[in-house]
């Protein structure tokens, strides 16, 4: 089991969570102090803070893996290497909507696109990390069969992590269970 921290990124869109990078770094120490695995320091793409938030986590946090969020586009994956360029243990953790009503309304993109935008963002970011995660957001109203296809693409070009969230709460824990069985008997299990 592994212990992966997001409250440097994810934790900070909370309202009147914002912490300065000096806040940041401590956090990290303490995480790391904790026997945390796996610090989620930020989105470089997002903002200069969040790319120095990284950056500084990277370089002061040597015995944890320091992961940075990016989209399945070129420039937020460059930008997440480049945040991770000092760090010990680098992840490249990429992201794309996989449901439909997130491919109509949000991304405005095709199954076809977003199995590109998957293949390429994944394939470059794996020039830049050994660790590679991918998400699919919005996992759980996705269609299964396609659900699969994006994380077998994914894997196919080196992601190491997969990880299948429940973007919007929208399954219970049994239904949750199911798809994440499906999906490692359907992309990982013909891989060990």
């Amino acid at each position: 089991m592994k212990i992966f921290d997001t409250t440097l990124r994810d934790g900070e869109q909370s309202p009147g969570c914002s912490m300065n990078l000096e806040e940041k770094v401590g956090l990290a120490r303490k995480l790391q102090s904790l026997g945390v695995d796996i610090i989620e320091a930020g989105f470089p793409i997002a903002s200069d803070g969040d790319f120095a938030a990284v950056q500084a986590v990277a370089a002061e946090c040597r015995e944890v893996t320091v992961a940075a969020l990016c989209r399945t586009a070129e420039p937020d994956v460059v930008r997440a290497a480049e945040a991770l360029r000092g760090a010990a243990h680098p992840r490249i953790h990429t992201f794309v909507a996989t449901s439909d009503l997130h491919l109509e309304y949000k991304l405005k993109k095709t199954r076809t696109e977003v199995i590109r935008m998957t293949r390429d963002a994944v394939r470059l970011a794996r020039g830049f990390a050994e660790e590679i995660e991918f998400s699919a957001e919005d996992a759980t109203r996705s269609d299964i069969t396609y659900l699969c296809d994006v994380f077998a693409t994914a894997v196919d070009e080196g992601a190491t992590i997969l990880n299948v969230p429940d973007t919007v709460g929208y399954t219970l824990p049994n239904e949750f269970a199911e798809l994440v069985r499906t999906v490692r008997e359907r992309v990982v299990g013909d891989r060990d």
